[in-house]
């Protein structure tokens, strides 16, 4: 019988974490431990690290995510091991995962098989309360707006006009919209409000793209949190929060150091989702891992026309990275349900429908080589795979200039990534990456958003509806159109309609809500039905999670 995700990761034998630490050429002194197998990166190591060499960066990225699976962190942990496993010195840095989806609907995000990072239920659940404290520092600054209208209101704040969110890290969409202050007049002032999900609070944004506690205060300070009656804007700063916030992400901002199965070390630091959000794990990880790291893999969510662009456009353009290959994760299953087959049909060699399907592999192959960045093609190989489907989606991708390879490491671990290991190898060696970003800073911001929508979409036009070309005039009348967008837009589908699948043609993307991450530095695009607070299924996940008398949990995967 087949072992599960959570079996294989219960079963497994995990050296200390300081002996993890030791690849890294790091010492105990410099590891803040969270027990015996987690630990914190401290200030003093990442300073000593800084002066080290810079290895080179990969970038995971995959297709549009389907029901069928694709496997991109399965992927990116196995690429780490199958590296491990031709002796070379290398680190995986990934994000932190999401109780939401956790308990929702789409399960954690450790990677599965005998290609995991563990420890799986840790990682998974609380690890080292990391979105605890984003999620206290982002309703701390709520509360204080609230009571700062409450005794006085001095800066004049108009309630009609607050932007700031509360947050909880759960699928919880009763709570989208709210009415506060309810009572006596001692409970504060009425109003709306709304939550988000904490892996789209901008706090999240700001710890991930912060490189120091400096950084990280001044950018916690510019959040935009409301305006004035006057039309004026309100910052987190203004509201003398800035210090109580910095005090609770003091250790959030402090990468943590875990291991694969395989025990290669694996940095996971920071979560924002990749649909609503930047997508991308901290600027800190990935800068630390490449100077202590020959080879650094990281991944960005979803597909690539969200992840990977808002790690090129927003990550890269930001923190002055540049990514020296890209792999691009797809599955057989995912290509067919692509081309029109049910979820039931999968697996079951139609060619046809692969050929169908493999068009959305094809929009995103053209649009990551727009960025200049040498792209590798992986299969994510499932036991239903004929010879024929792997033969034609090689040489699908070969013929138009990526190198390809096979994955087996959800089955077989490092060993099962090594011709993919040595596809990337090879690629380094003889491809040159000259990245760039997609636009210019200085565009105005619906020219941006075109690009993006035209580009990396395939829209033909983009529509504004509701107040969103009121709101894009008015931030840049306040200064914030040279900001690069971050789209929230579905996963499902290179449009803003989830339903549309392959590489769909003839469609605007339409843009209902416009705002300002000043903190986090860029401009937040809402698209289609897309929300910012997640709702659960009909059954959540949750349903078959349970912990026995030992304290032995199930049902995780």
């Amino acid at each position: 019988m087949m072992k599960t995700d959570i079996q294989i990761a219960q079963e497994a034998v995990m050296e200390p974490i300081v002996k993890i630490a030791e690849k890294l050429s790091l010492t105990p002194e410099e590891l803040e431990p969270y027990g015996r197998d987690k630990a914190k990166l401290s200030e003093a190591c990442l300073e000593r690290v800084s002066q080290n060499g810079q290895g080179k960066l990969v970038l995971v990225t995959a297709i549009n995510p389907t029901p069928a699976g694709e496997g991109k962190t399965t992927i990116s942990v196995g690429l780490g091991q199958a590296f491990g496993k031709l002796g070379k010195k290398a680190a995986i840095v990934l994000r932190e995962p999401s109780l939401g989806p956790c308990f929702g609907i789409k399960g954690g995000a450790a990677g599965g098989g005998y290609a995991q990072v563990v420890p799986m239920e840790d990682l998974n659940l609380h690890f080292t309360g990391d979105f605890h404290a984003v999620t206290a520092a982002n309703n701390l600054l709520a509360a204080i707006l609230d009571n700062h209208i409450q005794q006085g209101n001095e800066l004049g704040i108009d309630p009609r006009q607050i932007v700031w969110k509360r947050c909880v890290d759960m699928n919880d969409r009763v709570l989208r919209n709210v009415v506060v202050g309810l009572g006596s007049k001692a409970d504060g002032v009425v109003r709306e409000d709304h939550f988000v999900i904490t892996v789209a609070s901008e706090i999240m944004a700001v710890l991930c793209l912060a490189e120091d506690m400096a950084d990280l205060k001044e950018r916690l300070s510019r959040m935009v949190v409301a305006y004035t009656y006057a039309g004026d804007v309100v910052r987190a700063g203004q509201l003398q929060a800035v210090g109580a916030m910095a005090a609770l992400l003091k250790d959030a901002i402090k990468p943590n150091l875990v291991q694969t199965l395989e025990h290669t070390p694996a940095i996971v630091h920071g979560g924002p989702f990749a649909n609503i959000a930047h997508g991308c794990n901290s600027v800190r990880a990935t800068k630390a891992a490449l100077r202590m790291a020959d080879y650094v893999i990281t991944e960005a969510g979803f597909g690539a026309d969200l992840g990977a662009e808002k790690f090129f456009d927003i990550k890269c353009r930001m923190a002055g990275l540049s990514p020296d290959a890209v792999v691009l994760v797809a599955t057989v299953r995912a290509l067919q349900y692509n081309g029109g087959l049910a979820k039931e049909e999968l697996g079951n060699g139609d060619l046809a429908a692969l050929e169908a399907g493999i068009s959305n592999l094809e929009k995103h192959i053209e649009n990551l080589q727009k960025y200049d960045v040498p792209v590798v093609v992986t299969l994510n190989a499932f036991a239903t795979d004929t010879e024929a489907e792997i033969a034609f989606v090689e040489r699908f991708c070969r013929a138009r200039g990526c190198a390809f390879a096979l994955a087996r490491v959800w089955e077989q671990g490092g060993e099962g990534g090594i011709a993919l290991a040595e596809e990337v190898l090879h690629t380094l060696e003889t491809k040159e990456s000259r990245f760039h970003p997609l636009y210019d800073d200085a565009l105005p911001i619906r020219e941006k958003i075109g690009i993006v929508a035209r580009e990396i979409y395939g829209a033909d036009d983009v529509s504004y509806v509701g107040g969103a070309g009121r709101q894009i005039a008015r931030l840049e009348a306040q200064g914030f159109g040279n900001l690069p967008v971050c789209m929230a837009k579905t996963q499902y589908s290179l449009s803003d309609n989830p339903e549309l699948l392959g590489r769909p043609k003839g469609f605007s993307i339409t843009v209902r809500d416009v705002y300002v991450a000043a903190g986090a530095g860029f401009i937040v695009v809402l698209t289609g039905t897309v929300m910012t607070m997640p709702g659960l299924p009909k059954r959540p996940a949750a349903y078959g999670v349970d912990v026995d008398a030992a304290g032995r949990i199930t049902g995780l995967y």
